[in-house]
């Protein structure tokens, strides 16, 4: 799995942190946001370069990181089969995967530390849609997955 990460100014220190852990754990990634703390990328021009290359495939999943987490989810979910959640824990972070089959983890560099970002996004990374739920749980998700792509269909056209 190839996964791209991205932040502005306010998301780069953790962005370089979970970077490093990528790196240590072998998860192949591109960095798409802000690079260089002299040539600072804002939220809305990351999240705008980042949702369009889930939307075609170019990567499975993506993490950004701003500020609070909000800034990014809102940007990327405008684009159609994005499904950006901004989350403030690990429990959170498995859950959007589990229960929403989110693609794009948001976290915020004010609001959690690296440490936490780290365990945030290996929970993100290692769950999957509709792991470890009961079974009319799951079957539900999916129903909800058909008609959430319904009302994108209906905004965007099929």
């Amino acid at each position: 799995m190839k996964i791209a990460i991205g932040s502005d100014k306010s998301g780069f220190p953790v962005k370089e942190a979970v970077k490093a852990w990528l790196a240590e754990n072998n998860i192949e990634f591109d960095d798409l946001g802000t690079v260089d703390m002299n040539e600072v990328h804002p939220y809305y021009q990351v999240a705008s370069e980042v949702a369009p290359k889930i939307q075609d495939g170019s990567y499975e999943k993506a993490i950004l990181i701003c500020g609070t987490g909000a800034g990014m989810s809102v940007v990327a979910n405008k684009f159609k089969g994005v499904y950006a959640v901004a989350c403030e824990g690990i429990y959170a972070a498995k859950m959007a995967r589990a229960i929403n089959n989110a693609n794009v983890l948001c976290m915020g560099g004010w609001i959690v530390g690296p440490e936490m970002a780290i365990e945030m996004v290996r929970a993100f990374l290692n769950t999957a849609w509709c792991q470890d739920l009961e079974d009319w749980r799951a079957v539900n998700m999916h129903k909800f997955a058909a008609q959430v792509a319904a009302i994108e269909d209906e905004i965007y056209g099929a």
